[in-house]
């Protein structure tokens, strides 16, 4: 895992104390302040991690999702051919590989 900055670190703080201050729990000021900081370092280009590994949340519709969030449920499945497929043939590919 790549080490923060003092920059980095300083947010981090900065974004904790101001989650805390918003009666938000200590765990949930600290994820907070941890994923702003990641996502500031992914959207400048210093962690090598550019694209989500996230499957979208459980409870929306396969329709909804993203194109990468089908992808990844569908590597997880284990479905061939899956960055060929187009956006309703992955839908229809993960259904049937659920069934």
């Amino acid at each position: 895992m790549a080490k923060w900055t003092d920059k980095d670190e300083r947010q981090y703080e900065h974004v904790k104390e101001g989650v805390l201050l918003l009666g938000k729990s200590e765990d949930t000021a600290k994820e907070v302040a941890a994923r702003t900081v990641n996502k500031q370092r992914r959207e400048e280009g210093r962690t090598p991690n550019k694209t989500t590994q996230g499957t979208g949340n459980p409870n929306t519709p396969l329709e909804v999702r993203t194109i990468r969030e089908l992808q990844n449920i569908a590597s997880d499945l284990k479905i061939e051919g899956r960055s060929k497929l187009k956006k309703t043939e992955l839908v229809e590919a993960i259904r049937s590989k659920r069934i």
